[in-house]
């Protein structure tokens, strides 16, 4: 078999460390929660090498570059159907999993964002995902309120999600090696069903928030509701940042309430 060859519009960069490979697909641990794992972006296989090892686990494969579906499709003929070249972004997961699965990747970092939100979106079945990201982005999600690093992606996926920052990677373990160090997640799925506020509210509010982070919530918020409707709320002067999941959803219940007056 002829190697793939690493696309940069793709933001291709294979991982070449068997040990970290290995660390990643042993990162998966919930299985009593799912059997099934789909790894997005597989390249040529060597996270796939260690998942079809693993008994506990239905692996399926998703790549959107024909030419690594093509060279997946002579490594593993077993998989069959469970080989899909396909857009991860655009897929349907109640079509594939009828239950609740994993998502593991080494994850193209130009979607890395989108590839969150879709995992958001479809939380329910989500319920744990290992991905390799741009250390900043790892960052971002795992940071703590009052942290620098702190944002919206934090917020939303933290409402949903434990969040472990599990190891940094050096750029040299790829090939082709990107600018930037990467790094290693794992998103757990908490109890939370749904927030205790009106959910599309709370997207709103969070969003503002950060939206003008520098400024009090009093001003960034005013982008949701009126300043006149506002009190004086402790929460509308403090900045974004300093405001915890919890915190957020105690504004959003006092927004919608002096939304209603």
């Amino acid at each position: 078999m002829s190697l793939v060859k690493a696309k940069k519009h793709l933001g291709q960069h294979f991982l070449t460390d068997k040990g970290i490979a290995n660390r990643i697909v042993g990162a998966l641990v919930n299985t009593d929660k799912y059997n099934q794992v789909l790894e997005v972006g597989p390249g040529m296989g060597i996270l796939s090498d260690f998942l079809l090892q693993r008994k506990d686990l239905e692996t399926y494969l998703i790549d959107i570059d024909t030419e690594s579906f093509h060279f997946l499709n002579e490594k593993y003929p077993q998989l069959g159907d469970r080989l899909i070249n396909g857009d991860f972004l655009k897929l349907d997961f109640d079509a594939i999993f009828p239950g609740q699965f994993a998502i593991i990747g080494n994850f193209p970092y130009n979607i890395s964002s989108q590839i969150l939100f879709k995992i958001l979106d479809n939380r329910n079945k989500v319920v744990e995902m290992v991905g390799m990201f741009q250390k900043e982005v790892a960052q971002r999600c795992a940071a703590p309120a009052g942290n620098k690093e702190y944002g919206i992606l934090s917020v939303f996926l933290q409402a949903y999600y434990k969040i472990e920052y599990l190891f940094t990677v050096k750029p040299g373990t790829f090939n082709p090696p990107p600018k930037v160090h990467s790094a290693v997640i794992r998103l757990t799925r908490n109890e939370v069903e749904t927030l205790d506020c009106d959910e599309k509210l709370f997207w709103r509010v969070v969003k503002a928030g950060f939206n003008q982070r520098r400024k009090t919530l009093r001003n960034a918020v005013s982008a949701v509701m009126p300043k006149d409707k506002m009190d004086d709320h402790i929460y509308f002067e403090k900045r974004a940042e300093q405001l915890t999941v919890a915190d957020f959803v105690a504004l959003t219940q006092h927004v919608s309430k002096l939304m209603e007056v």
